[in-house]
């Protein structure tokens, strides 16, 4: 039976009303392709109904995740709300929190489709220091193209003050991260795709097989420079990165 995006973005809307975001009669169901579909249709409804698309995340950008997961290539997430560094976020209000420590490049001008690394580094207003807030909202170790669907975790981004991007080589930036007043990891830009902008090259592309491109105004989570941790009430994070800045964020 052909695959009706329709249709399917439809009972995926309504389990989402249900808070069921890994609906269980779609285990093992879709492909990627399928699943990227159900997430830009969702988020399509949630912009109808009053949110804002204003981005989006580059995931699974590390070799080692990729094989680990049988991947060939990263993957994509919608971005639909930001907080400024400093915010205290609730407890209360998130599903099983985590935190990836990324930046995030604000872009000053439109890609469509195949680009180079010249043509995306050109395209890039500023990079912020930032953190992605992800929420584990079911197994996206079992259930992979189920999490696609659910918009690859993501929940917010809490971002730091924008530095121009410049001569920076990304690759180079180191970051370290504090997780309550204790440094819990160590990493390099070389960690993501080998370069932050190798993950702008890669989703102006695959954005075009959907029908979409990246647009002036959008920013764009570039994928974590280290492994991902865990949220809990009471938690301080505080991560540097290096000619960049700082970002932080509590929860309560």
């Amino acid at each position: 039976m052909a695959f009706d995006a329709t249709a399917v973005v439809e009972e995926f809307w309504q389990a989402r009303t249900r808070r069921e975001y890994f609906p269980r009669a779609w285990f093992d169901r879709l492909t990627l392709g399928e699943a990227y579909q159900v997430q830009l249709g969702l988020i399509d409804r949630r912009v109808a109904a009053g949110e804002s698309h204003i981005g989006w995340k580059v995931g699974l950008t590390a070799k080692p995740i990729q094989e680990q997961f049988g991947f060939h290539e990263p993957v994509f997430g919608c971005i639909l709300e930001s907080v400024p560094s400093g915010t205290t976020l609730r407890s209360a209000d998130l599903i099983a929190p985590g935190f990836e420590s990324e930046l995030c490049m604000r872009m000053g001008q439109g890609l469509p489709g195949t680009v180079t690394m010249a043509q995306a580094r050109a395209a890039v207003a500023g990079v912020h220091p930032a953190l992605e807030i992800i929420e584990t909202r079911g197994d996206l170790s079992a259930q992979i193209a189920l999490a696609m669907a659910d918009n690859a975790q993501q929940k917010t981004v809490v971002l730091g003050e924008p530095v121009p991007l410049a001569d920076n080589r990304l690759d180079e930036i180191v970051c370290r991260v504090e997780q309550n007043g204790k440094t819990v990891a160590e990493g390099t830009g070389a960690a993501v795709l080998g370069d932050p902008l190798n993950s702008v090259v890669w989703l102006a592309g695959k954005l075009a097989q959907f029908g979409r491109a990246i647009r002036a105004g959008d920013i764009i989570m570039a994928g974590s420079f280290v492994r991902q941790f865990p949220l809990a009430a009471g938690d301080a994070v505080r991560v540097a990165f290096a000619g960049v800045g700082n970002v932080e964020v509590r929860v309560a």
